[in-house]
């Protein structure tokens, strides 16, 4: 049989990661036509077939899931050889794929991703949004960007900034027909914009203040999945709000909402960057954690781990 290439092997391990063909081609930036030539021929190299195929999905054989758990470890181990020696190059090339929670992508593209490709114009980041906390390592991704609490333990973390907090607003027409809470159970009087999750639960509104902790299942006319359509809301005098402070400070301030139970929404730490500690590094993602660091050194965070 003919010995199989870099090129197919990937194949495998991507149409493994993402579970359908188009999703891992986009991923390989080739066409899912290419992509199943280029596993129907390693599967007839092989004399086995890798994934049983039907018109809705797409599953491992038992002969493709050993091949994915013996050959995806050596895989990673070759990638990041090659990785080691074009690390000796004076320019940095290459993508660094990085999976963020939309206000998490929000607050790192202008002072860290975009610097980012403005000093290293040969590097590409491919920067992925989405509210499931996901294996960055299982599909994928070089780096993952989560409120600190939120990162797994089994991950290396570096903490981007400030601590983060909660801001729960309405407008000013708003409160000018209802009287503003004072306490979390003020709200139950109140019409709120609901939160659905990414599991398809609805989040409920938490709070603290002198050790107490309350979670509060506000009510109100609308559910909302995204917090720029909740903001909207707000804005529009439909209810109070519960946002991640900088995504509505600038209305704050622009006494465009106004802030209500400020003492019950106390700091909690912010965001990290994090990535898995076993396998080498590239020197693109080494250098996106050396801006990292620098950034938030800027912003006065405590001491952080090296790179």
């Amino acid at each position: 049989m003919n010995r199989a290439g870099l090129s197919e092997l990937d194949a495998i391990i991507a149409i493994a990661r993402r579970g359908t063909f188009r999703a891992a081609a986009i991923d390989l930036a080739m066409s899912t036509t290419a992509l199943s030539h280029t596993v129907g021929k390693l599967e007839a190299s092989l004399g086995v077939r890798l994934f049983n195929r039907t018109t809705r999905s797409v599953a491992l054989t038992e002969a493709g899931k050993l091949f994915v758990e013996q050959v995806g470890p050596a895989l990673q181990d070759i990638h990041g050889a090659l990785e080691a020696v074009r690390a000796k190059r004076e320019t940095l090339s290459g993508t660094i794929r990085i999976n963020a929670a939309p206000f998490a992508a929000r607050a790192i593209l202008s002072p860290l991703v975009l610097e980012f490709v403005r000093r290293y114009p040969d590097m590409n980041v491919d920067l992925v949004t989405e509210g499931r906390l996901i294996d960055v390592v299982a599909e994928g991704f070089d780096l993952g960007v989560r409120v600190a609490g939120l990162v797994p333990t089994d991950m290396i973390a570096l903490p981007l900034g400030r601590p983060q907090r909660h801001a729960i607003v309405g407008s000013a027409d708003y409160f000018a027909r209802h009287e503003r809470p004072r306490v979390p159970p003020d709200l139950f009087n109140h019409r709120c914009i609901r939160v659905r999750l990414p599991d398809g639960s609805l989040f409920r509104w938490r709070f603290e203040k002198d050790g107490e902790a309350v979670q509060i299942d506000v009510q109100g006319p609308l559910i909302l999945d995204e917090a720029s359509l909740a903001r909207t809301a707000v804005l529009e005098t439909i209810g109070i709000g519960y946002f991640m402070e900088q995504s509505v400070l600038a209305d704050i301030e622009a006494g465009h909402l106004i802030r209500v139970l400020e003492d019950w929404t106390p700091p909690y730490p912010g965001l990290s960057l994090y990535y898995p500690g076993r396998r080498n590094l590239s020197a693109g993602v080494k250098a996106f954690l050396a801006l990292a660091r620098e950034m938030a050194g800027r912003q006065g965070t405590d001491t952080v781990p090296p790179v």
